[in-house]
């Protein structure tokens, strides 16, 4: 009998599971990268960083963002891509955290600035960042031979050598 972690399922579980969470990424970047003055106002709202750094994070962030959703996607990377999407829930969870605790009502910056009014962070954000944390772990754990590009170019190398 093979153990759980050795169950061939994972292999698929694991691509929905990594298809879902790149596209949520690519979502999320999107609106980002268009406006980033707007998200770099998200940002700041949270009033955890020097305003200093805001503006560069309000660039780089959505295009690490872009690169993780990406590669989950195609399958290029994946081990990479799901540590970073997973380093990156964490950073989400500890800013929502902490945007709780000051009772701060404003939108989370997630995907498009809709303001608190429209889209307010709560404990339901943060257990939905929980769940996504909880998803990248999963597919960094078991996702050894990813179902996508990186395989493919794999075999294709294998068969002209």
């Amino acid at each position: 009998m093979t153990s759980l972690t050795q169950w061939k399922g994972h292999a698929w579980i694991a691509l929905v599971v990594r298809l879902y969470l790149g596209g949520v990424f690519l979502a999320a970047c999107f609106h980002k990268i268009a406006h980033p003055g707007s998200f770099a106002i998200d940002v700041a709202t949270y009033q955890l960083l020097p305003l200093a750094l805001v503006n560069a994070v309000a660039i780089l962030l959505p295009w690490t963002e872009l690169i993780a959703g990406a590669s989950l996607i195609a399958g290029v990377r994946v081990k990479a891509a799901s540590l970073l999407v997973a380093a990156m829930m964490i950073s989400f969870i500890l800013a929502l955290v902490w945007a709780l605790h000051l009772h701060l009502e404003m939108s989370c910056g997630c995907f498009a600035s809709k303001g608190a009014a429209e889209d307010p962070i709560s404990w339901r954000t943060l257990l939905r960042d929980g769940a996504w944390l909880l998803m990248s772990l999963y597919v960094l754990a078991v996702d050894d031979r990813p179902i996508g590009l990186e395989r493919l170019m794999g075999k294709r190398r294998d068969a002209h050598a």
